[in-house]
């Protein structure tokens, strides 16, 4: 029974009207000549063009040092070692008297 209702929704989906697309294009585009099509052997094996001036260099290598300060300050250990000792010790319940 299950799956004659799913394959019953599944088809009423398929009677649905497409909208039309024709209408969405900018003017122009039906008449704009082809893009040039380029070779991929020049593409693929160009060297990347530089991202940065030379200038930028010695804003970047402080910045980078900064970066590595930082994260050298966050390898060490999160709970200081009172605290882990006591965590260590575990959860001490207060004895509860007889009633």
């Amino acid at each position: 029974m299950r799956l004659l209702l799913l394959t019953a929704l599944a088809l009423t989906g398929a009677c649905t009207d497409f909208p039309e697309f024709d209408g969405s294009q900018a003017p122009g585009v039906a008449t704009a000549p082809w893009p040039k099509l380029l070779p991929l052997d020049g593409v693929l094996r160009a060297e990347a063009p530089p991202r940065t001036q030379p200038e930028m260099a010695g804003e970047l290598d402080a910045r980078a040092e900064a970066l590595r300060r930082r994260a050298a300050a966050l390898q060490g250990d999160v709970v200081e070692g009172t605290a882990r000792a006591r965590m260590d010790g575990g959860v001490r319940f207060p004895e509860v008297p007889d009633a």
